[in-house]
């Protein structure tokens, strides 16, 4: 799993993630992040964040460009 770590996330990026009503069926939404929402360095189910359409979930995996 990817987004582990939050130096690797940062505003801009393209990511999915998992919101909270999705966590049982693993659903993944894609977006691009507006604000990184965890403020520790790691974090074992992925870091938090807030896309720039305001939906907020866990880092599951980054988008290669």
């Amino acid at each position: 799993m990817e987004g582990q770590n939050r130096k690797d996330i940062y505003p801009g990026l393209e990511v999915g993630i998992i919101l909270k009503k999705d966590q049982r069926s693993g659903n993944v939404t894609y977006g691009v992040v507006k604000n990184v929402l965890t403020s520790a360095a790691f974090h074992s189910r992925g870091i938090k964040v807030k896309l720039e359409d305001g939906q907020v979930g866990r880092v599951c995996e980054i988008v290669e460009e």
